[in-house]
């Protein structure tokens, strides 16, 4: 069980939570934190003065006095109004994350909400129920409003499931009852970034995972195209410490070392590789340093309170502001999507490589018998399309804002968008770091007699044990299917018989 505090979430337990469906429950401190908080907005609630999202109306409507008896009409209007999202739903482990780091930020206390509240919604992530969260409708400022609406719907009985069960025999049917919302927690259930920092958060994850399967398709491709070992010598990488191209050209070294194709070439004559093999370390490098820029940001927004207003209970104040705003998690994503694009630019020119007999050596796409057979000619193509759409998914979502809320809102963050596009892109990359490790797993069977060293042989024998080595034409779909599914479950690192940076 992960204990929701508010200050300790990783990403590492939010994937947990995410795909293996570790449960949720909220620490003691925590509930201290929330009653305190929640005692403040009772006591303003009952009072006459104005005070944002307890009494008034929202966005453009905040000077606009809400009525005693009308302000649990209030919160629950505003989830009605807010859900207003539309497109494909997230899926369950996104739905899972969004679920958490709500409960996560509701926990530290600022938000105002009331603990049963609180323990309602994470009753509902323990009880398998996924509300479904349109993807489209958050421009990231005041937060993911849409997206979390349609969450916080699901609370109060209304809404709908993933699955399409009907939300008030679901709740029944797990012993849970819909909440009564009460003053300012219809607002502290919508109002932040968490839709964009789950999308990013998970995207993270995997881009990490990614980001050594890079290596791994890398060090084939360098011995299947006879390329050298030396450009990955730890001490041109000292000369240029980023730690990222350390860690990666530490890879490279450690995964083609021993290995009996590149011992044959080593007196070939051949001065430098192209800079696809060459400038692995630096390009693979680059990319794990936004990776971790990205890291950085997701989990510190993880962690924060990203209400408004926010409820002081140690000093008694509630007070106005804009950590709602979504412009870490905007240049995170893109920071996040940027790198990605490196990882599938250079993996995309190093299959190209292996498909080009003055290049490889080999036969023409990888094919004994070309010209009677395509070999791997469509799957570098397949390559090439995607690392397009990569290249024009790259464009920053960060550098757009557009008013909203009758211009209350005049500057949008456009988290949302920024996070959907990097997890997209992680995905493409996928596809196409693994087109790579077809085509190169291909080529070193063609080098047979010569062999790779231990270390990429396992590797080789993992992809083979669910891809066979082409022989005739077949469709390469399925085989590219096959490897993306090894990457992304992290089959390809385990079957490694070192531990990749």
């Amino acid at each position: 069980m992960v204990l929701l505090d508010g200050s300790s979430l990783t990403l590492d337990a939010l994937g947990r939570i995410a795909h293996e469906r570790e449960a949720l429950g909220l620490a003691d401190a925590a509930r201290v934190r929330v009653r305190a908080a929640r005692a403040l907005v009772d006591h303003h609630a009952a009072g006459d003065v104005a005070v944002y999202g307890i009494n008034t109306g929202f966005g453009s409507l905040a000077e606009v006095k809400i009525p005693h008896d009308q302000l649990a009409s209030l919160q629950l209007n505003l989830l009605r109004s807010h859900a207003a999202g539309v497109g494909e739903p997230l899926p369950v482990p996104v739905v899972r994350a969004l679920m958490a780091l709500r409960a996560n930020v509701l926990a530290k206390g600022y938000s105002g909400i009331r603990e049963e509240t609180l323990e309602a919604l994470i009753a509902l992530a323990n009880a398998g129920l996924h509300p479904r969260v349109p993807s489209r409708g958050s421009v990231g400022a005041s937060g993911d409003l849409a997206p979390l609406a349609h969450l916080a719907l699901v609370v109060v009985g209304e809404g709908q499931l993933l699955g399409h069960a009907n939300v008030p025999d679901a709740l029944r049917a797990h012993q849970l009852a819909p909440m009564q919302l009460a003053a300012k927690e219809g607002l502290a259930l919508i109002n932040g970034t968490q839709a964009s920092t789950a999308v990013l958060g998970l995207a993270v994850l995997d881009a990490a995972r990614l980001a050594r399967v890079a290596d791994l398709a890398c060090a084939m491709s360098v011995d299947a195209l006879r390329g050298s070992i030396h450009p990955f010598e730890a001490r041109i990488h000292a000369a240029r410490p980023v730690p990222g191209q350390v860690a990666s050209a530490a890879n490279l070294f450690a995964l083609l070392t021993g290995s009996g194709i590149n011992t044959s070439h080593e007196h070939c004559g051949k001065v430098q590789d192209a800079y696809a093999l060459r400038c692995a370390p630096q390009v693979h490098g680059s990319a794990r340093e936004a990776i971790g820029f990205a890291h950085r940001l997701a989990e510190i927004e993880a962690n924060s309170a990203t209400d408004n207003p926010m409820v002081f209970a140690d000093t008694g104040d509630i007070v106005s502001g804009g950590n709602f705003h979504g412009a870490p998690i905007a240049l995170a994503a893109d920071t996040l999507t940027i790198g990605m694009a490196q990882l599938a630019t250079i993996s995309e020119r190093r299959t190209d490589r292996l498909m080009t007999t003055v290049e490889s050596g080999l036969p023409p796409f990888l094919i004994r018998d070309s010209g009677l057979h395509s070999g791997l000619m469509m799957a570098h193509v397949t390559a090439a399309a995607l690392t397009s759409e990569i290249k024009t998914l790259s464009h920053p979502a960060a550098a757009d804002t557009i008013p909203t809320s009758a211009g209350r809102e005049d500057h949008v963050s456009m988290s949302m968008g920024a996070a959907l596009k990097a997890a997209r892109v992680v995905e493409l990359a996928r596809l196409v770091i693994s087109i790579e490790l077809l085509a190169a797993a291909q080529a070193i069977d063609l080098l047979t007699p010569l062999v790779t060293s231990p270390t990429l042989a396992r590797v080789h024998a993992e992809i083979r044990a669910s891809v066979p080595m082409l022989i005739t034409d077949r469709p390469p779909a399925p085989d590219i299917d096959a490897i993306a599914a090894l990457a992304e479950s992290g089959a390809l690192e385990r079957a490694c018989p070192i531990t990749l940076s």
